[in-house]
C-alpha cells in the first residue's frame, strides 16, 4: 500500500489507441484514489508540445508519473526520455528498453540471438519495391502483416491468398513506416506478465470468432480466457523462462508482458508490451489475480518498484 499524495496518470496521447488508454486510466485513478491521493490525470494530446506538457507536470511536482500511455506515443522510449531528463519518477521501463520493445522486428532478432523460436518473416518499408513472389515462397500462406510499431492489434491482417498481400501491406503502413510479413503459426496464443522478476501465470486468449482482433481484445463476451493456461508444468517452466530471458534481455523494468504463439512443440515470440493494458478485460490484471494479487496491489507493486529502480 503506497502513501503517495500527488500521482499524475498520463492517459489518452494521439495513437490509435488513445481511447483504450483512457480507459485504462481512468480503471488505475479509480483504483488508486484514497483520502490522501486523488491522483491527476494529463493528457499529452491536450498540449501544443511535450516541452510544454513537462513544464505543467514539473509545477504540479509529483510523487510519481503513471504511465497509463498505450501505442507509439507512449511505449516508444519518447516520454520515458523526456520525463528522466527532467528527473521525474515514472512508471515502467526507461526509455532504451521502451525503444527496443516497440520494434517488433528489432526485438525479434534478439530474442531470436538468444534461441528463442521466431516466425518466418520479412520487414516492408513503405515505398519501397519488392518481389511478392519470392515472399509468398519463403513463408506461404496464412500470413499475418502488422505495422512494425503499433499495438491492440491495430493494422493487422491474416490472409490466406496472393490477392489480399498488396492490400494488407498498404493497411499496416498506414500506421507505420515499416510493415512485417510474418508466417501465421496455426496454434495457441499465450501471454506472460512479468512483474518485478517474476513470472505471473500464463493466460491463453481464445477468440469466440476469428483471431483476437481489435474487436475481441475490447469486447466483452468475444473472447475466453483461461487462467492458468492448460499447459504441463515443463511447458509453464519453459514460456516463462523464456518470458523472463526476453524481458531482462531488453532491459525492461517493473513490468510489462510477452506475447507467445505455440503450436503444441515450440513457443514462438512474437513482442514485449511494455505499457500492458490496465482495463477489466486486460491480460495483466487477469494474471496477477490468478497469483493472487487484487489490482489495487498490483498498481502499487508498480508504483514501489518504479520508485526503487
Amino acid at each position: 500500500m503506497n502513501d503517495l499524495k500527488n500521482i499524475i496518470i498520463l492517459s489518452g496521447g494521439y495513437s490509435e489507441e488513445a481511447e483504450v488508454s483512457r480507459t485504462s486510466s481512468r480503471e488505475i485513478k479509480n483504483a488508486l484514489i484514497s483520502e490522501e491521493c486523488i491522483p491527476t490525470i494529463i493528457d499529452p494530446a491536450e498540449f501544443e508540445t511535450y516541452s510544454i506538457m513537462i513544464d505543467k507536470i514539473k509545477e504540479l511536482r509529483p510523487d510519481i508519473v503513471f504511465n497509463g500511455l498505450h501505442g507509439a506515443e507512449g511505449e516508444d522510449g519518447r516520454i520515458q526520455a523526456l520525463l528522466a531528463l527532467s528527473n521525474i519518477p515514472f512508471t515502467g521501463s526507461a526509455q532504451r528498453a521502451s525503444v527496443i520493445s516497440m520494434d517488433k522486428y528489432i526485438s525479434g532478432i534478439l530474442a531470436n540471438y538468444i534461441k528463442i523460436k521466431l516466425p518466418k518473416r520479412r520487414l516492408i518499408y513503405k515505398d519501397y519495391e519488392y518481389d511478392y513472389d519470392s515472399i509468398i515462397q519463403d513463408i506461404n500462406f496464412p500470413m499475418v502483416v502488422k505495422p512494425n510499431d503499433s499495438g491492440s492489434s491495430v493494422g493487422i491482417s491474416i490472409i490466406n491468398e496472393e490477392s489480399e498481400l498488396s492490400d494488407s501491406i498498404e493497411f499496416a503502413l498506414k500506421y507505420s513506416e515499416k510493415a512485417i510479413i510474418e508466417q501465421y503459426i496455426d496454434g495457441r496464443e499465450l501471454t506472460v506478465t512479468i512483474l518485478g522478476n517474476e513470472a505471473l501465470p500464463v493466460v491463453e486468449i481464445i477468440p469466440n470468432d476469428g483471431w483476437y482482433d481489435y474487436k475481441s481484445k475490447y469486447t466483452k463476451g468475444k473472447t475466453v480466457y483461461e487462467v492458468p493456461a492448460k499447459l504441463t508444468d515443463e511447458e509453464v517452466q519453459l514460456i516463462q523462462k523464456q518470458a523472463l530471458d526476453v524481458f531482462k534481455l531488453f532491459g525492461c523494468e517493473v513490468y510489462g508482458r510477452v506475447d507467445f504463439r505455440y503450436d503444441g512443440k515450440d513457443f514462438y515470440f512474437l513482442e514485449v508490451n511494455t505499457l500492458p493494458g490496465m482495463t477489466q478485460l486486460s491480460l495483466t490484471p487477469m494474471a496477477a489475480k490468478e497469483a493472487g494479487i487484487s489490482f489495487k496491489e498490483l498498481l502499487n507493486k508498480i508504483i514501489e518498484l518504479s520508485l526503487n529502480r
